[in-house]
């Protein structure tokens, strides 16, 4: 679980950084958030499913490597 956290900081540092980076260039807010999610709207259908795929794949993998850390931890005992 701790990738995933670690994951979603860096999600939101980059992201804020992206955004206050937008709004010293004179920008709104609306419109900064606009640009940094702007990148996902323009994806198409087979990009967005290589994307999600991937994010499946990652959640998943976490899921498996915490579950398999807890049944380990409970033939310890």
């Amino acid at each position: 679980m701790k990738i995933v956290w670690i994951s979603a900081l860096l999600l939101g540092c980059l992201m804020g950084f992206s955004i206050g980076v937008d709004m010293m260039q004179g920008f709104s807010f609306s419109m900064a958030l606009q640009n940094a999610y702007s990148p996902f709207r323009v994806m198409e259908f087979a990009e967005l499913f290589v994307l999600f795929f991937l994010l499946f794949c990652f959640v998943v993998e976490v899921f498996y490597r915490s579950f398999k850390v807890k049944k380990a931890k409970q033939q310890q005992k």
